[in-house]
């Protein structure tokens, strides 16, 4: 169905694809697994015309083919879903699935029939998204709902899938994966990339590994494990679980009585919410996205106005619950934010920029009388100690942010935020979309920063994640918590029916 033969890429002096070549077979779902940065997702760009190739050939159906467009792309059958949402925010659902679609004529847009079709699409895969909601009022993984539909809605051929389930539920990943079952066995051909090594076996017939820019395997699935494929996209032995000591906790750090938080549109997120979070201890939220979980972290963090939370926050005895996040942070309270791009760093600012956001008004990023200069050399040394620590790649302090791959993003703003360091640590959704390598690099220095007094409190879409990482577990539904259980003993099966509003037996 679709091949590539000796695909190069480079961009600027970085080599992201270095002579890339193999099939995927028709009425297949083709995994392709790498580290971050390892050319998995530049291929697949490529191959839907997003980026136009140095060399190498496209062959569909076994003919070369030009394919310098999406648009080129679309018209052969191929749909991608890319792991950052290619979304326009101030325009509806239904809008965003049908542009360069668009049902009608060109004097009038059909947008009552695209939405009709929409929810035809939406109940057939069962997605369910309102056509008419705006982009920006959508949780990301509303979102990234909406860009599945995109693809569906042109019912193409060849589905390259991104990251697809970064932000779904065990019930809804296996949903999903019985859509793609269903898919292929009506003849569609599916390409996953994905960095979730269980996922991989469970879903794919054959696996493309990368590393470097360059193919180090390709093989069937039923014929390898998943440490084995680790192996070959790290060049090591990987740690595949979290292993950490027991915690001991200390004193509770922050705590939270009967905190309400009310949206811009007047709608409750958050309904009385109390717990409390002690220094050296990880205490996890699950909960199906969109249940308040976002809206509680922010105002931890000191990001939705005062106006519109309710209840008291404590943080070392003294009330917080008013003060804004440069107050917060001051008092040690870090940031890692759920969406990398639209919280978490100024992506045309370079890597030093983004490594002093929060922190540019105090030392070591400012100099002289009132620290009203910029104290470049001390910009570097830290920005320097950040991508050393943290192997940030490539380690060049005047990159543009954006020019990272999204793990090396990641790793770049909890860099920044564990170098405070803090005293009490907000975390959302640390791993998305980041490898298997990096993903084993951040839990242990989450692991650390516990261990060294610090209070964590983990919101992950990641069950086998925040299971593993947490000392204790909060299930969140519908903007209350509907339980605490102990990670250590307590099923998927029983969080995942707390999550969905059900109770355990």
């Amino acid at each position: 169905m679709l091949e590539l033969r000796n695909i190069t890429k480079t961009f600027g002096d970085v080599l992201a694809n270095d002579r890339v070549s193999f099939k995927v077979e028709p009425g297949t779902i083709h995994a392709i697994v790498g580290e971050n940065g390892a050319g998995k997702s530049t291929a697949m760009r490529i191959a839907y015309g997003f980026y136009t190739a140095d060399s190498g050939e496209i062959l569909i159906d076994g003919q070369v083919r030009e394919i310098r467009t999406p648009h080129d792309a679309i018209a052969l059958g191929i749909g991608m879903v890319h792991q950052h949402f290619m979304l326009v925010e101030p325009m509806t659902v239904a809008e965003n699935i049908v542009l360069g679609a668009e049902p009608g004529s060109a004097t009038s847009l059909d947008l009552r029939k695209a939405a009709d079709e929409i929810r035809k699409v939406s109940d057939e895969f069962k997605l369910s998204v309102d056509p008419n909601a705006t982009i920006e009022t959508l949780s990301v993984g509303q979102q990234q709902r909406v860009e599945l539909l995109k693809a569906l809605y042109r019912r193409a051929q060849l589905l390259i899938l991104d990251e697809p389930t970064a932000v779904l539920t065990p019930q809804e990943v296996e949903e999903f994966f019985a859509i793609l079952r269903g898919m292929r066995d009506q003849g569609k051909t599916i390409v996953i990339i994905t960095h979730k090594l269980s996922e991989v076996l469970a879903i794919s017939d054959n696996v493309t590994v990368m590393r470097d820019g360059r193919v180090v395997g390709n093989v069937k699935t039923s014929e390898t494990s998943a440490a084995e494929l680790a192996r070959m996209m790290v060049g090591r032995e990987v740690l595949l679980r979290v292993e950490k000591p027991d915690a001991k906790p200390g004193a509770a750090l922050i705590s939270l009585r009967d905190v309400s938080i009310v949206g811009r549109d007047g709608t409750k997120r958050v309904d009385k919410v109390s717990f409390e979070v002690r220094a050296g201890e990880i205490v996890g939220i699950a909960g199906v996205e969109g249940n308040g979980q976002t809206e509680l972290m922010e105002a931890l963090a000191g990001l939705i106005p005062g106006a519109y939370v309710s209840g008291s926050i404590n943080f070392e005895g003294r009330d917080i619950t008013r003060l804004d996040a440069r107050a917060r942070k001051e008092l040690g309270i870090a940031h890692v934010p759920e969406d990398r791009h639209r919280r978490g760093l100024l992506l045309d600012f370079s890597l030093a920029e983004n490594t002093i956001l929060g922190v540019h008004y105090r030392k070591p990023a400012v100099m002289g009388p009132g620290g009203i200069l910029l104290d470049q050399k001390g910009i570097q040394r830290r920005t320097e100690q950040v991508l050393r620590d943290f192997d940030v790649r490539p380690p060049s302090p005047d990159l543009p942010a954006r020019a990272l791959s999204g793990g090396n993003q990641q790793k770049l703003i909890i860099g920044r935020e564990f170098e405070l360091p803090p005293k009490f640590l907000l975390v959302s959704q640390p791993t998305r979309g980041v490898d298997i390598g990096a993903i084993e690099f951040i839990h242990q220095k989450i692991v650390a920063m516990r261990d060294a007094g610090c209070a964590v409190l983990l919101v992950s879409a990641e069950l086998e994640e925040v299971t593993a990482l947490s000392d204790r577990l909060l299930v969140i539904h519908n903007g209350k918590i509907a339980g605490e259980v102990d990670p250590k003993v307590t099923t998927n099966e029983e969080i995942g029916l707390m999550m969905t509003g059900g109770r355990r037996s």
